[in-house]
Formats: C-alpha cells, sequence, structure tokens
C-alpha cells in the first residue's frame, strides 16, 4: 500500500475551522517529515516543517501523534501546520487581501534522513481554506462618504451588526470580518484612511464619518436592533471607544490591544477636538539586529497635559470587551484596559470584561493565523517587535476569537438591548 494523505474536511474549510489530518500506508514506527506551504498573494512563501513517528498499524493521526523534536515545534499541535507556519523572507505577515480566493495549503510526506527533509516524498496534497463561506455575501458599500464591505450572513435575517474598524494599515480589513460573518453577524469593515478618496495619511480624523457608518448599519434592513457592535484592533480600538463615548446606537464594544487615549491622529467632532497622546522617541528601545521596541514611547495619559487625549469613555452607554495580549509591545495594553476599568466604574457604570493572555503579542488575529513577531509599523516607518510566543500566541487567538463571538451575541441579541 502506497503512503496516502488524507484531509478532513477533505477539499475545503474555512480558515479558522480546524483541519484533520492522517496518513495512512506508512511502516510501522516509520519516522517521517511533514512539509506545510502556503503562498500569499504577493508570492510571498509560508512554510512549516515538523517529524512525526507513525503508529503499530503504519499510520499517523495529527490529531493523535505529537510531533517530535526538531522541527518548526514538537508536542501535540493538530494545527500547528498553520499557526507554526513562517516566512522565507523574515519580518512578513501573512494578510489576506482577497476573500473570495482562498489559501491554498500544500502538505508534502517525506522520507526523514536525520534532521533534514532531503529523502523522497512519499504523498503529498493541498488543501483550500477559504474565508468567505457559502451563503454570504460581500457587498461593497459606496454610501455618502462610507467606504467599506457589508458581510451578509446567509438567510433572510435580521442579524446583530457589527462594524468592524483596523488598526494603523489603512485600507478595508476584511478578512477578519468576513470570517465573523460566518458566524450569524451582519459585519461591516469600514475603511478610514489609505484607501480611494479617503485621507492619504493619519493626521486628522472626523468622528461624523463614524457617525455616518453607525446610522448606515441602524437603517440597514438585514441589522437587528435597536443598537450595534464595535470591533477595534489597535488604533480602531480608540476610534471604537471614540465612537462608544459620542455616537447613539451603539451596544457593545470589543477592542483588541486597543487604547483608552486618542493615539495616532487629532480626533474631531463637532466643536470638540481631541489631540493626539505625546510621544517621547528616546524611550525607542533598538536591538542588535534593529528592530525597534515601542512600547514605552507614549505617555501616560493620566499625566499633565497628556490627559487632554483621554476618549470620555464614561459617557458611552455600551457595554465593554477587552481582549489583552499580555506581551503587546506596541504599547500597554492592559494598562488601558485596566484603566478603563477603572474609570467605569468610578462613573457608576458596569465593570468592563477585560481577558488577558500571557505571552500573547500584539496582533491577536483569528484562529491559526501564524503569529508576526515584527514588521515594518506603518505609523513609525520602522520594523517594530510586536510580542508573543508563538504556541501561547495560537491559543490565545483560539480563545479570543470565541470570546468575542459569545459577547457580540450575548449583548446584541439580549431581550434587554435597548437604548
Amino acid at each position: 500500500m502506497e503512503p496516502r494523505l488524507s484531509f478532513s474536511p477533505p477539499h475545503h474549510n474555512l480558515f479558522h475551522s480546524p483541519l484533520a489530518i492522517s496518513v495512512e500506508g506508512l511502516r510501522p514506527e516509520q519516522e517521517v517529515g511533514l512539509r506545510a506551504s502556503l503562498e500569499d498573494e504577493r508570492g510571498e512563501r509560508f512554510e512549516w516543517r515538523a517529524f512525526y513517528r507513525a503508529g503499530g498499524e503504519g499510520r499517523l493521526d495529527l490529531q493523535r501523534s505529537p510531533a517530535l523534536e526538531g522541527g518548526t515545534f514538537s508536542g501535540l499541535e493538530p494545527m500547528g501546520l498553520l499557526w507554526a507556519l513562517q516566512p522565507l523572507k523574515p519580518l512578513r505577515r501573512l494578510v489576506k487581501r482577497d476573500v473570495e480566493r482562498p489559501f491554498r495549503l500544500e502538505l508534502e510526506v517525506l522520507e526523514r534522513q536525520g534532521e533534514s527533509l532531503s529523502g523522497g516524498v512519499l504523498a503529498k496534497g493541498s488543501h483550500d481554506r477559504r474565508f468567505l463561506g457559502d451563503g454570504v455575501k460581500r457587498i461593497p458599500v459606496r454610501e455618502g462618504s462610507i467606504r467599506a464591505t457589508l458581510f451578509q450572513p446567509p438567510g433572510k435575517g435580521p442579524f446583530p451588526g457589527i462594524i468592524h474598524i483596523p488598526g494603523t494599515g489603512g485600507g478595508i480589513p476584511e478578512s477578519s470580518a468576513c470570517l465573523m460573518a460566518n458566524h450569524g453577524f451582519a459585519i461591516l469593515a469600514l475603511a478610514y484612511y489609505g484607501y480611494e478618496d479617503l485621507p492619504k495619511d493619519m493626521k486628522e480624523f472626523h468622528l461624523e464619518y463614524f457617525e455616518e457608518a453607525v446610522n448606515y448599519m441602524l437603517k440597514h434592513p438585514v441589522v437587528k436592533g435597536p443598537g450595534i457592535g464595535l470591533l477595534g484592533h489597535s488604533k480602531g480600538g480608540d476610534l471604537c471607544i471614540s465612537m462608544a463615548s459620542f455616537l447613539k446606537g451603539i451596544t457593545a464594544i470589543v477592542t483588541v490591544n486597543g487604547s483608552i487615549a486618542n493615539v495616532g491622529a487629532t480626533l474631531r467632532y463637532k466643536n470638540i477636538t481631541i489631540p493626539p497622546l505625546g510621544i517621547n522617541a528616546s524611550r525607542i528601545k533598538i536591538d542588535q539586529n534593529g528592530i525597534f521596541d515601542i512600547i514605552d514611547v507614549l505617555n501616560n495619559p493620566l499625566e499633565g497635559p497628556d490627559r487632554q487625549s483621554l476618549i470620555p469613555l464614561e459617557k458611552a452607554e455600551g457595554c465593554f470587551l477587552f481582549i489583552v495580549g499580555m506581551d503587546d509591545h506596541n504599547w500597554k495594553s492592559e494598562f488601558f484596559a485596566k484603566e478603563a476599568a477603572n474609570c467605569l466604574q468610578a462613573h457608576g457604570k458596569d465593570k468592563p470584561r477585560i481577558i488577558c493572555y500571557p505571552e500573547t503579542g500584539h496582533y491577536i488575529e483569528p484562529p491559526y493565523t501564524p503569529l508576526c513577531p515584527a514588521s515594518v509599523h506603518f505609523l513609525v516607518g520602522k520594523t517594530v517587535v510586536w510580542g508573543g510566543e508563538p504556541r501561547a500566541h495560537a491559543a490565545a487567538q483560539v480563545d479570543a476569537w470565541k470570546q468575542i463571538q459569545n459577547f457580540f451575541h450575548e449583548t446584541l441579541n439580549s431581550s434587554q438591548n435597548k437604548l
């Protein structure tokens, strides 16, 4: 019997869904190497390899067989072939731009020769990792000033509505929003700069633009009211808090490694101006490879004139969930979350939910997204460290994804969701 590689599901699955992999037809107790590879839309290649030992019947099952020492990782990690992918060119981050085309994961089973995979190919196969699930509609939105994409789940609805605000990368954050729509949410992936006729850079933002997006969702026939949710990562987090503090119709707010102070650009709304939090570039640390650590660059928003940058989140009427990577090196996310809790409780508001993940960095993304330990920061213009330890970070992404969904379902579907 020739070795045969099997996937379950056999041909394709959503990117953030588990994948079972097995190999049959090996010799009893045979040691083999597995090599996974994936190429992004810019031609950047990501790879992973691990060594395994077949069972007494010549079968290998990644859900039961731990990886041996010598590969990208060791131990029982059935989805390690995705979360442990590493770029061949250092400092590259895996990003999905075209959600209508899947990533193709290629997998090879090779003869092991010592610590190398130079032996012959015993079996190979491929599996498509999709983002747009069956029945999910991708609808470009160009209404008024809004530049966005609406992802609508299968069925007539109405569905809980969410606006997704990205960090400093610009453009439309379609991949995460698209995956979230597979779980029953109508989600608007909103651009706010660096896209079409929107501002080209981060200098000044007007909250009226975000208010237009909120009103669009509140009036949309597929969105279940009376309120909507907000989901923001990094800079998107403080924008979500600003929206919740000044705008009506927001019931639930989730920030992923966000700030409670306005960062990076002046924010204006009607006659209100919130300046960006001050910085001190002398606090940057640079390692032997020239990679910047910027965690101490921002000033403390609780001190002196920098208090002007604090967002008045005590005005918000919605419920908060703060997702925190405790090894975030972009800024002090845990500090921001705890101060948010102090502020809300001091003003008689409900205590927010805070979930902290040890050894987890800045980019907390959908499950099985490979950790990006360092890459170019769009605002800094240099390569910065983001933090995180691969295995712990991967586990955090799986749990955070569930926590975010549960929070939105609970708050947006509750019979007490009244504004």
